[in-house]
């Protein structure tokens, strides 16, 4: 920097502008985007017994929302359940093949699948979704409910 800039009063912007690009990075890095695939317009069943999500040593969750027709709803966004659930099976499958890479296809996934169905949706549509998780080697379910003191 020359002598006449720093004389001049004009302020050094560059660790400003480099403090501020670390932080926009680092929220980027633990932003919870889980919490963006919830659907907060289902009614959930409410039952009295029902309790947190246990992932049990899980490292990952695969939430589905299932609407009262039937369909799942990620991101506000309506698809159709084996191409979906066939496309995070392959996804789920690539990032636990880093940890054991002797795992095949059907394998049992170290995924835990969250249904969150809303309360007028009939059991043979949820049953539906049940099964193509476990044709694609989901095993590990968790049914959402609330409980009487949150609805």
């Amino acid at each position: 920097m020359s002598e006449l800039e720093s004389s001049s009063g004009k302020p050094n912007l560059t660790p400003i502008l480099d403090m501020v690009f670390q932080l926009i990075t680092f929220f980027m890095l633990v932003m919870n985007f889980k919490a963006a695939a919830l659907d907060t317009s289902l009614r959930l069943p409410v039952v009295g017994s029902a309790r947190a999500v246990d992932a049990q040593g899980q490292v990952s969750l695969l939430i589905l929302n299932i609407t009262k027709e039937g369909n799942l709803n990620v991101y506000g966004q309506s698809r159709t359940v084996e191409s979906y659930i066939a496309g995070e099976a392959q996804a789920e499958l690539l990032a636990a093949r880093q940890k054991n890479p002797k795992l095949q296809p059907g394998d049992e996934l170290p995924t835990t699948v969250v249904i969150r169905a809303d309360r007028g949706t009939e059991y043979h549509m949820v049953h539906r979704v049940i099964e193509a998780c476990q044709q694609h080697g989901f095993r590990n379910f968790a049914l959402k409910a609330l409980n009487r003191e949150e609805g």
